[in-house]
């Protein structure tokens, strides 16, 4: 196949993602300067997001092994916002940092390229590549602060764990094309219509381990919360947002194409694993006293409730999906926002590490009321409360199982939101608590007039707006083509 302009213009996000990358990167070895590196990525991010106008504006085009469709385009833009607020609060994260502060930049655009990829494939090389490309720079992402035991540890887990999940994903990769000698999706879906053999079959559950560990499917959950409280919080951030939208989008492709998953015991295997991750999840975060461990717990929570619409595969399951996606990607950038501003590793008396103990935001309300304001919005969209998005994303779900009869599946997202109520109103209690008498930690006083507050101020006012007049997200989702499924 032959690269036309307008293949050149419909893949002009990633380029322009790649080409500030470069462009970062030989501004660093000319000359390293914080805010300037800083200015220069949130500048390449925009015009890759501002070029999404123009490639929405095209017809669906197959470049060679990805696709730049509706799906692809609606992934891109959450990458990017996503990407853009890390970029964001990495600013005001480092800046104390004594380390070299540069490279995580650098590392960020990697990741979003990488994610963007990623979420367009039609092929597994592509996939693979995406996958890989957005995953090795989050190991030195999570591990940057590497004087830091904590930030150390979460990257080297992650890339051991990591590392073996891909193994899986390979043989499953193999394993299929061994069964229908394709590698792209289209060709895959149609050797997979009819009767599918045992290394089909073993393929396919073996790319599902693999895609599932970086969602933080149960039993493949274990690494999430040692990962998101060592992390640092920009880091965090990008692995709990962008990258999980990425993965969970190339999952979504699959399991629409492949009839596979549609009936037989994959299908199965699906709604099992979507109600284990639902309910384990919830029930580890209530032991939590870490915010950023039980964020953690809670994400899995989520990407529970998002597999309920994969497994009904039907009716409005994709824009159930896309919905629900922004809802969760808005809450938890303001959420993570809230902890990446308080958190201050870099300062004297922080001990190095975030605030992440409950115990650091004891009482905050007296003194960071509006702050106090955004992370609460942010927990009450995640329980799914009236008046926000996340309640919206919820109904979602729960309309689109009752229209199925799913009832196994709608008991554990009520059963699932119900315990998670109850830990989410636990933290916001701890929040307007008197203040207690061990150590404390805070955001400067003028963190609402700096670019990381303004990025968490907004996340809160979507969440309340979306939740109250959601008509504009729904008409988005819609628009751009996702009902089609890409």
């Amino acid at each position: 196949m032959t690269l036309t302009a307008t293949h050149l213009l419909a893949l002009s996000p990633p380029i322009l993602v790649c080409t500030t990358a470069i462009l970062v990167m030989l501004a660093i070895a000319w000359r390293r300067h914080h805010t300037g590196i800083a200015i220069v990525t949130v500048v390449g991010l925009n015009l890759a997001l501002l070029s999404l106008i123009g490639v929405g504006r095209m017809a669906p085009l197959a470049a060679p092994m990805l696709a730049i469709d509706g799906l692809a385009i609606f992934a891109a833009v959450l990458i990017l916002v996503a990407a853009l607020a890390c970029a964001t609060l990495a600013h005001a994260y480092l800046v104390h940092h004594t380390g070299p502060r540069e490279e995580f930049y650098l590392l960020l655009l990697c990741a979003t390229a990488g994610g963007m990829v990623l979420s367009a494939s039609t092929h597994l090389a592509t996939l693979f590549f995406g996958l890989e490309l957005l995953s090795i720079p989050l190991y030195g992402m999570l591990a940057y602060v590497y004087g830091e035991r904590r930030s150390l540890e979460a990257g080297v887990k992650y890339l051991v764990l990591s590392a073996a999940a891909t193994t899986f994903l390979l043989f499953g990769m193999a394993l299929l094309y061994a069964e229908t000698g394709h590698l792209d999706f289209a060709g895959l879906a149609a050797r997979l219509g009819g009767d599918i053999g045992a290394w089909g079959l073993a393929g396919a559950a073996l790319m599902l381990m693999g895609l599932g560990f970086k969602l933080s499917v149960v039993p493949f959950h274990m690494w999430t919360p040692d990962v998101y409280e060592g992390g640092p919080g920009p880091a965090a951030t990008f692995l709990a947002s962008a990258s999980k939208v990425a993965v969970f989008v190339v999952l979504l492709r699959l399991v629409v194409a492949a009839p596979a998953f549609e009936d037989g015991w994959l299908h199965n295997v699906l709604a099992v694993l979507a109600i284990l991750t639902m309910l384990v999840g919830n029930l580890l975060a209530l032991t939590q006293s870490n915010l950023k461990r039980l964020l953690g717990y809670s994400s899995i929570a989520h990407f529970g409730y998002l597999l309920t619409a994969l497994v009904i595969g039907d009716g409005l399951s994709i824009e159930a999906s896309g919905v629900y996606l922004v809802t969760y990607l808005l809450t938890t950038l303001g959420a993570f926002g809230v902890v990446t501003l308080i958190s201050s590793p870099h300062v004297a008396g922080s001990g190095g590490t975030d605030a992440a103990g409950l115990h650091h935001y004891r009482g905050l309300f007296w003194r960071r009321p509006y702050l106090t304001a955004v992370l609460t919005i942010t927990l009450l969209s995640m329980a799914g409360i009236p008046f926000t998005a996340g309640f919206i994303g919820k109904f979602y779900i729960i309309a689109l199982g009752v229209e199925a009869e799913r009832w196994w599946l709608v008991g554990a997202v009520i059963v699932g939101s119900a315990i998670g109520l109850f830990y989410y109103l636990r933290v916001m209690v701890t929040l307007f608590l008197a203040e207690a008498g061990m150590q404390r930690r805070d955001a400067p006083e003028n963190w609402a007039v700096q670019a990381g507050g303004v990025v968490v101020l907004g996340a809160a006012a979507l969440v309340i707006v979306l939740g109250i007049y959601p008509a504009p997200m729904i008409a988005w989702v819609r628009s751009i083509g996702v009902l089609a499924g890409g």
